[in-house]
């Protein structure tokens, strides 16, 4: 009795111990206990961290292809790549499940469709477990004036149906770029004339504060991101002080204002990457990443054709990886890849 109840335990040591048996056991687990592996111990989340368990996105439900439009902690907004903005098809995407579901069409046929401005995917774990989409449309409008009138329509995967709110609004700068979703709010970044947020629960559309830095110098909005429960905006700077810097802000959980949490000397730019002249501001800022203790938050930036890494704490740049293709050399967008178990 004594071997036969200790046998199991030797058994399992024994698995443990050969990495090659125990891929070929893993293997053929569901994704969901491939995560739930990960936190077994350090060897078991190397081993789970090999190419074998890493797999391209199989995901075309469109012939003619499908971009990412957003990413919301874990989940994908994605849309069909080719055609008018009033053909697309809108989809959203969990990589980790591999699970996808149908955005139905805005009711209304073409004559609506056409009048989409903007769309844009609300998800969190907690504050907004059945992920929404919030989209923004222009009225006709019987005005002589060149202000667009614009209404908001919102769609939960709870109800699986498209529903009007009550709000409509004007503004002379319909640009709703870098959605961004923080704090139950879809925000856009703010700009000189376009400083928006809508609070999705209370249907409510509020003005963003802008930094005091964008009202009194020459600046450039670089990124509008979130990481970590963080709102970041990071702006370029020419002021006559301190010269060219990025400063990157975070905004106040009230959303009462923005403070500068980091900042970037260009000069330390020009001294690590020195193929930049001083004339030449070749690069851009791909994402600001909060890490899980305040010295390891980093800011991704692109640098003639280069992903760089630059630690904000260490003030030290690592490359990450380089742009063989002409389009990425010149161009970075990056949508960021969030582990999650959430099911459709």
């Amino acid at each position: 009795m004594e071997d036969s109840d200790h046998q199991p335990t030797h058994s399992g040591a024994l698995i443990g111990s050969n990495d090659d048996l125990l891929t070929e056991i893993l293997l053929r687990l569901p994704v969901t206990s491939i995560l739930r592996f990960k936190s077994v111990s350090k060897h078991w989340r190397l081993l789970l961290r090999h190419r074998h368990f890493t797999h391209s996105l199989d995901f075309y439900p469109d012939p003619r292809g499908i971009r990412i439009v957003q990413s919301c902690n874990g989940l994908l907004l994605c849309c069909t790549y080719r055609g008018s903005i009033d053909a697309r098809k809108y989809y959203v995407f969990n990589p980790t499940t591999k699970q996808f579901a149908f955005v139905p069409c805005l009711p209304g046929g073409y004559e609506v469709r056409k009048t989409i401005r903007f769309m844009g995917l609300a998800f969190h774990r907690t504050d907004c477990v059945h992920y929404k989409l919030v989209c923004i449309r222009s009225l006709e409008s019987d005005d002589d004036d060149d202000v667009e009138l614009f209404q908001i329509q919102i769609y939960s995967s709870d109800t699986r149906e498209w529903r009007i709110c009550p709000v409509t609004f004007r503004t002379d700068c319909p640009v709703f770029d870098m959605g961004v979703y923080w704090n139950g709010a879809i925000h856009w970044a703010p700009s000189y004339r376009n400083h928006l947020y809508f609070k999705i629960d209370a249907e409510q559309l509020q003005t963003l504060p802008s930094p005091v830095e964008m009202t009194i110098f020459q600046t450039l909005t670089m990124y509008f991101g979130e990481s970590r429960g963080h709102l970041h905006l990071t702006v370029l700077v020419d002021s006559d002080e301190t010269g060219l810097h990025l400063n990157v802000y975070e905004m106040l959980g009230d959303h009462s204002g923005w403070f500068v949490k980091y900042q970037l000397q260009l000069h330390e730019i020009w001294g690590a990457f020195p193929e930049m002249t001083h004339s030449s501001y070749d690069f851009d800022v791909v994402d600001v990443v909060r890490g899980v203790k305040e010295e390891d938050t980093f800011i991704v930036l692109r640098i003639h054709g280069k992903l760089t890494r630059y630690n904000v704490h260490g003030k030290s740049f690592k490359q990450m990886c380089y742009f063989t293709d002409q389009a990425s050399r010149k161009y970075a967008i990056a949508h960021r890849y969030t582990e999650s178990l959430s099911s459709f």
